[in-house]
């Protein structure tokens, strides 16, 4: 009898969601025994965030479905309603495409409404990047997207030991290590002179021979209303520096209108000086930027994650990664700009860092399209403790 032929429904929704997802698609969709289905939804699908559904098409990708959740307002009720309505039309798009497995990603609102969706209708969860540690409340929905999901791929040694620790049945947790370093581990990461010209954005021109700083800074959800005090102190210190800087205008969690009205007023108020704003790069490109800026500025787990393999110099500011796994390219501050100015100075003059593989070594996709291919997966769950 011919093996069945599972079907892979991947959930994308984000810029950021994808580069992180993208090695695992390419995999499944060559992989002999499995289907990739890709449903494109929330800020993956929005122009101001980038329009990263574009993207995604243009590599190959022809989504199965897409999904428009997002709620305006960017504050915890309209994140709340994000949530839910996201819930209400994945499982819509669940039960018109009827999927062997749902693979969700991380941490974010739109993650645990997949989880939510999938896991009612007894359709397996797969995540990745489960057991990792941070602040916000990704810390939480993290953990909640674990006890939901029904096949893991931590990206640590660490995150595995943490999700068996969590009462995850060991057969479950497999340690592939993290599909966004399948990006950059086989990657030119020479930059191209048009980079900066080819992605757009607004602000001042940038040149790709002179040395440069890379700044993205996300809303923190539970420290809402604090975000434009927060960006100021960063844009303080960015000016200091007195460096050319491309800088990435902020996710959709809640906050992130008060970061983009504090980098907006600065424009208003200064004018664009030496920085240069843009919505969203391609993966690739996104590699080559942090893979050949003097410094990574803000709060983005690429600078910890990526950054770690790349070697590029990182200030990571305030609590949204606090007590993330990092390599030694990370330094980390307050929101002060004069320590951020400091530390930004001591991190360009120290210079890349040397190539870490704490986050994975290039093959997580290949991984992870194999365990969806034999794994025996089952929707019934149990907790581990105490248990023979």
């Amino acid at each position: 009898m011919a093996k069945k032929i599972r079907k892979i429904c991947v959930v994308v929704n984000s810029r950021a969601n994808y580069g992180r997802i993208k090695s695992v698609m390419r995999a499944v969709q060559q992989h002999p025994d499995l289907e990739l289905q890709t449903i494109v939804g929330a800020s993956a699908l929005l122009h101001r965030f980038g329009h990263a559904v574009d993207v995604i098409r243009a590599d190959g990708f022809e989504p199965s479905a897409t999904v428009y959740s997002i709620v305006e307002g960017e504050n915890p009720t309209t994140m709340a309603k994000s949530t839910g309505m996201a819930i209400m039309d994945l499982s819509t798009q669940f039960e018109n495409l009827r999927p062997d497995v749902v693979l969700t990603v991380a941490d974010r609102f739109e993650t645990i409404a997949t989880a939510i969706a999938a896991s009612y209708m007894n359709i397996p969860v797969a995540h990745t990047q489960g057991g990792e540690v941070t602040g916000s409340i990704d810390e939480s929905v993290r953990h909640a997207v674990t006890k939901l999901a029904h096949v893991h791929f931590p990206a640590t040694d660490l995150a595995k030991d943490y999700l068996l620790r969590m009462g995850e049945e060991p057969e479950r947790v497999h340690m592939t290590g993290c599909p966004a370093i399948d990006l950059i581990a086989g990657l030119d990461l020479s930059l191209p002179e048009d980079l900066f010209k080819n992605n757009k954005g607004v602000g001042a021109a940038l040149d790709t021979n002179k040395p440069y700083l890379v700044v993205l800074q996300h809303p923190v959800t539970t420290e809402f209303g604090q975000g434009f005090e927060q960006v100021r102190e960063t844009l303080a210190a960015v000016l200091a520096l007195d460096m050319q800087t491309a800088w990435l205008w902020p996710n959709v969690d809640a906050g992130s209108d008060d970061v983009s009205k504090g980098l907006r007023l600065h424009r208003e108020q200064q004018g664009d000086g030496k920085l240069h704003f843009y919505r969203n790069f391609t993966p690739e490109d996104y590699a080559r930027l942090i893979g050949n800026a003097a410094c990574l500025i803000g709060n983005s787990s690429s600078g910890l994650r990526e950054g770690a393999f790349l070697g590029t110099p990182v200030v990571n500011i305030g609590t949204r990664q606090r007590n993330r796994e990092h390599g030694p390219n990370v330094v980390h501050a307050a929101y002060d700009r004069v320590e951020i100015e400091a530390k930004a100075r001591a991190q360009i003059a120290h210079g890349t860092y040397h190539c870490s593989p704490l986050f994975g070594d290039g093959s997580a996709g290949r991984r992870i399209a194999d365990i969806l291919a034999n794994a025996e997966i089952s929707v019934q769950k149990r907790l581990t403790y105490g248990l023979e």
